[in-house]
């Protein structure tokens, strides 16, 4: 008995060292990940804390990046690189290691020139060596550049040609760059020396310089809101100034519209095209800068608005044929194609007045404007809703599909609830002074442009009856109700048709009781009983692209 009380002791101290063995291996298994991944965090912070302050001194735009998207050869050592740093603006690709040399033996793009020598109306090219652009050809061969593995070949920063290292002769070196595809959209340097001369010297004919060989010069000024709905902002930032002069692209995170907008009373008069990409919210923020300029007397420098869709709606865009959403599909050139491509029109934009009851009417209205559309109603709750969760929980919403899969959660939540049922009872509708009476609705909608709802065309419904032709610049608003959230989505898939309740230049609508959420452009708010009274406020020039479009085409054609 004492040999077996012995033999178990010692088996049950064997058993306690391989329990503890496998905690310790379990242990290591589990922080040596974790110590990984932290030592490489650490690592990675301390190269970004030693370049931040070249990064900050530079004239190049340097981001860094942990892997490169496609084969990429040091522009210093000629070595192949997986990571390193490159200027977002002239395209140049270097270790970490020859970062500064790189800083001290390369120029960057110059917004403007400062070479006394340089002849007014002209410049020469400027090559960057080595990681042309995939399937580029040669300007003189017209072979394919860069199917090499290794360093090699030219690249002009302005009119992006590309030249093979054998092709490449002293006349291309020093002849004058023609700025390429892309010259009547490009400020050129020279012509910003011209102009910063002029002020100088306090002369303001700004419209009587041309750039030389420039018969239809339209420049284009970039808006870039890098916040708006799938974050693509930054990215598109960085290839507009790879194609354009670095000075015409505005990061709207960093600088307001007005000030960017600025730039055109240095540019010719009507013909400036501004290229908006963003969310509708995000065009609507450009236009009031636009109304701005017209306040300062500064009309004849007002521009056209392009817009690329990178917001959740994007209502506006499909309504002008710019398309109900952008991911990266199209190349950058080709957007910039098809601004040069598209046709001005106009835009009505509406005065939207809400005046609170009671108070003595010591409280100053509300003024809004309205480029889209005014609801109040289901639609207006969603995205109540769907703002009130976004503010709580921004970093949730960098989605496109995020943000739609939310609405649709809110819009079946009311399908059940139903909160803003026997709308009809509460409030009074008025089109051009005239009663009208109302059916039973929880909603109602008044529109200014074809698409609602993030593509909808909810005037025209099922397209099964006769109706009126809508459009965004007569002056006329469309009013139409809807029975509840399930009736506007039986709209959206074309199985029901809206209560059309009118069309008019004046629509007034009085909340005589309760709260209601009202929406003005996708911005929601709750409101108490008030008068609501939206009027004409004046015309934006918009640019229509009549290329790639949605479905319905043709009726959309017709009806705008």
């Amino acid at each position: 008995r004492p040999g077996g009380a012995g033999m178990g002791g010692s088996g049950d101290a064997s058993r306690a060292v391989a329990d503890w063995r496998l905690a310790v291996w379990t242990l290591c298994s589990v922080l040596l990940p974790v110590l990984i991944t932290a030592w490489c965090s650490f690592q990675r912070s301390r190269r970004q804390l030693l370049f931040q302050d070249i990064f900050l001194k530079s004239k190049h735009n340097w981001h860094y990046t942990d892997l490169f998207g496609q084969p990429s050869y040091c522009c210093v050592c000629a070595q192949h690189i997986l990571r390193g740093a490159f200027c977002g603006c002239c395209g140049l690709r270097v270790s970490e290691s020859c970062l500064k040399k790189a800083e001290q033996r390369f120029l960057c793009k110059e917004i403007m020139m400062r070479g006394a020598g340089a002849a007014p109306g002209s410049m020469p090219h400027h090559w960057i060596r080595g990681n042309v652009p995939l399937c580029s050809c040669c300007v003189v061969c017209k072979q394919q550049c860069g199917t090499q593995p290794k360093l090699c070949d030219y690249r002009c920063v302005w009119c992006q040609y590309t030249v093979h290292d054998e092709c490449m002769v002293d006349c291309l070196r020093t002849e004058d760059c023609t700025f390429g595809e892309f010259k009547d959209l490009i400020i050129p340097p020279y012509y910003l020396s011209i102009i910063n001369q002029m002020r100088k010297e306090k002369r303001t004919s700004y419209e009587k310089v041309v750039p030389y060989g420039r018969k239809h010069w339209t420049p284009v000024i970039v808006l870039a809101n890098t916040r708006s709905g799938n974050n693509m902002g930054e990215t598109l930032l960085g290839e507009f100034k790879m194609l354009l002069n670095p000075v015409q692209v505005f990061d709207l995170s960093k600088i307001t519209p007005a000030k960017a907008l600025q730039l055109c009373t240095l540019l010719p008069c009507n013909a400036v095209r501004v290229l908006v990409c963003g969310g509708d919210g995000t065009v609507g923020w450009v236009l009031d800068a636009i109304d701005e300029m017209k306040i300062k007397g500064q009309e004849r420098y007002i521009p056209q608005v392009a817009i690329l869709p990178l917001g959740t709606g994007n209502d506006l865009s499909n309504t002008l044929g710019w398309g109900a959403g952008y991911a990266g599909e199209v190349p950058v050139e080709q957007i910039l194609r098809n601004v040069m491509e598209a046709d001005g029109i106009k835009l009505d934009r509406w005065k939207v007045q809400v005046t609170n009851k009671g108070y003595y009417n010591l409280r100053k209205p509300k003024v809004f404007t309205m480029n889209n559309y005014f609801s109040i109603g289901p639609d207006a709750l969603m995205a109540l809703n769907f703002h009130a969760h976004r503010e709580k929980t921004p970093s949730l919403f960098s989605s496109r599909i995020i943000n739609k899969a939310v609405y649709f959660f809110y819009g079946t939540k009311d399908c059940l609830v139903q909160e803003c049922k026997d709308l009809n009872k509460k409030v009074e509708l008025e089109l051009d002074g005239e009663r009208i009476e109302l059916p039973n609705l929880e909603g109602i909608i008044v529109l200014n442009i074809g698409f609602w709802g993030g593509g909808c065309r909810l005037w025209e419904g099922m397209g099964d009856e006769p109706y009126p032709l809508a459009r965004h610049d007569d002056g006329l608003l469309e009013v139409v109700g809807v029975h509840g959230s399930f009736h506007c989505a039986q709209i959206q898939v074309k199985l029901a048709n809206p209560v059309r309740l009118g069309q008019a230049h004046t629509v007034r609508l009085i909340l005589k009781s309760s709260k209601m959420p009202m929406q003005v452009d996708g911005e929601p708010w709750a409101q108490g009983p008030c008068t609501v009274t939206i009027t004409h406020k004046t015309h934006a020039l918009m640019l229509y692209h009549s290329g790639e479009q949605t479905d319905d085409d043709d009726a959309s054609s017709l009806s705008e």
